[in-house]
């Protein structure tokens, strides 16, 4: 297919001194130092890179996530599909989007170029996929020729249009992205473009990146919580386990039988706490 578009994603920048700033979030809640304190004596090598590295891998695998935040990305993301983009602008806490704009940027029909799944070329079906998009892609050039503004000629333009970000991500959201678009159920573009920003990360922060997992992962929930189906079929599910396997050895080994909350148990807790 001609003018396909091919998925480019650049980690364009990060925060300065990331571990260190990492460390030093951590340090402020579990230390009497003031972070004016735990600074110098990052800056004076008082605390080592070693024992920056190991202390911050050991927080990690508590979960407590808001020193995360402070970590941030900037990503260069191009030619992904607005079918991805309609996905990822899902995700808003932590993240930010710049995207490019079908109003304003007025596409020559030449250069016009759509994202083609594997799906369509498996099937057969590539030459009529392209046939419909050159079609388009000629409509749509005629229609900014009759003086169609491009905020109404972008009406004709499909999900398969490719589109454009900068993104700015810390790092708390990036493993809630992971969790969620790395899982073989996400749609393979943007598990695609996931996977590609977690190599692009784990070239710069090899240290942090292993925490950039599925949700299933062992730095992460550990477990499928999809259906036992989906993760019967799922590569991963050979090395992972399934939620429902974990309750049938609670059921079987464990000193109580679980069961689901009810009214008795919310009492319970409220008369503890004296509410």
């Amino acid at each position: 297919m001609e003018n396909q578009a091919k998925m480019q994603v650049k980690l364009i920048d990060y925060a300065s001194a990331p571990l260190e700033k990492l460390y030093a979030a951590f340090r402020t809640c579990y230390s009497s130092d003031t972070p004016i304190e735990i600074w110098q004596k990052i800056e004076t090598e008082k605390i080592t890179h070693d024992k920056i590295r190991e202390f911050i891998t050991e927080r990690l695998k508590t979960g407590h996530g808001s020193p995360l935040e402070q970590i941030v990305f900037w990503f260069g993301i191009a030619n992904v599909s607005r079918s991805l983009s309609h996905q990822f602008v899902r995700h808003r806490v932590g993240i930010s989007f710049e995207q490019q704009s079908q109003r304003y940027v007025k596409f020559k029909e030449n250069k016009l170029a759509f994202v083609l799944p594997d799906s369509w070329s498996r099937a057969g079906m590539e030459d009529e996929f392209s046939e419909l998009l050159s079609q388009t892609s000629a409509l749509y050039s005629r229609a900014l020729k009759a003086g169609i503004p491009a905020e109404d000629a972008r009406f004709v333009l499909p999900n398969a249009a490719p589109t454009n970000f900068h993104v700015m991500v810390n790092f708390a959201e990036m493993l809630h992205i992971c969790d969620l678009r790395l899982c073989v159920r996400a749609q393979w573009e943007i598990r695609r473009m996931v996977a590609l920003m977690r190599a692009e990360i784990k070239r710069v922060l090899p240290e942090i990146a292993v925490f950039l997992q599925p949700k299933c992962g062992e730095n992460r929930m550990g477990y499928c919580d999809e259906s036992a189906e989906d993760w019967a079929k799922c590569p991963l599910g050979k090395v992972r386990p399934h939620k429902a396997g974990l309750f049938e050895l609670y059921e079987k080994f464990g000193t109580r039988k679980a069961r689901a909350l009810g009214e008795a148990e919310f009492r319970a807790v409220e008369e503890k706490e004296l509410l």
